[in-house]
């Protein structure tokens, strides 16, 4: 097929676009990405965020009242915009099927649109080669572009907090998406001593730090379910998260790792539990390594399968 993939984002949800479209070239199928829709032949459009990506939903919809159009759900669009905004709605409303990247998202929709939805969960790999921790520092890696929702700071704020017996350091990669971000990163850095950041790098570079991390930190006030949780997966890498459904739905209700939304002291007693408790560290460790098989490329490439077969 002719497929037209639409992400509006040149950020976040193009990461998972761009692997959507390396699998569905994997199964034979023309693949092209764009922001929009333009009217460009094809024979099925995917299109990422229900809001963002509704002028191109409707147009095609306009144009090809008949053929499949699929409709992923990634986070913003699913736990805020489809409950006030009536172009989400529509979107969804217009969809032959929708996709959520993790089962609780099910929950989140409308009663009669939860039969054409479909949970695919994004998968990640672990870089090639050797990367050990380093071992006269416990680093905590925070990955993620600088946006309020991520609350950005929160792992740095409950680094201060900790002992100074503490070899906690944070390490946050990630663009600075306004000069209000950049400014308060720059502040942090240069006033709190367990706190670096790198700013923008390369996807193999920020896979990289994560694998040689003993924590990965999710602050998030939502998500749909985050690329970087399944990345700390594949890299085995334990994950210290808010306490939010996206999460929930990939890593599970009973996961230990949990602190709530804008928990700075819960953070904190995580995170020095964490390094000085083996027993809890090595919990977290096994929880994740039990998981690793929900991020497998293989899986991710099965449900797509399923998915192109029932349309």
């Amino acid at each position: 097929m002719r497929i037209h993939l639409v992400t509006p984002s040149r950020k976040g949800n193009r990461v998972s676009a761009l692997r959507w479209a390396r699998i569905l070239r994997d199964l034979g199928h023309r693949v092209f990405i764009g922001q929009e829709y333009q009217g460009q032949p094809c024979d099925l459009m995917v299109a990422l965020h229900a809001r963002r990506s509704h002028a191109s939903v409707e147009r095609f919809r306009h144009r090809h009242p008949d053929l499949p159009l699929i409709l992923a759900m990634t986070g913003t669009d699913l736990y805020c915009d489809i409950r006030i905004d009536p172009s989400a709605q529509q979107s969804m409303e217009m969809a032959s099927l929708l996709i959520v990247l993790q089962p609780m998202g099910l929950e989140e929709l409308p009663q009669h649109l939860r039969s054409k939805a479909r949970v695919i969960y994004q998968s990640a790999q672990k870089p090639p080669g050797k990367f050990s921790p380093k071992k006269n520092l416990f680093e905590v890696c925070v990955i993620g572009h600088m946006r309020p929702l991520k609350d950005p700071f929160r792992t740095a704020r409950a680094a201060r907090l900790l002992p100074s017996s503490s070899r906690i350091q944070v390490v946050h990669v990630g663009a600075a998406t306004s000069e209000e971000m950049e400014e308060g990163a720059c502040v942090e850095q240069a006033s709190n001593p367990r706190y670096r950041w790198l700013g923008e790098l390369p996807r193999w570079r920020a896979l990289r730090i994560l694998t040689s991390s003993r924590l990965l930190a999710l602050t998030s006030q939502m998500e749909g379910g985050a690329n970087v949780v399944c990345e700390a997966l594949a890299c085995s890498v334990p994950v210290l998260s808010s306490r939010i459904p996206g999460s929930i739905g990939i890593l599970g209700e009973d996961y230990p790792g949990y602190f709530p939304v804008g928990g700075t002291r819960p953070l904190a007693d995580l995170l020095e539990r964490a390094e000085s408790d083996k027993e809890f560290y090595a919990t977290l460790k096994a929880r994740c390594k039990d998981l690793k098989p929900l991020v497998s490329p293989t899986r991710e490439r099965r449900s797509w399968e399923s998915l192109l077969r029932e349309l």
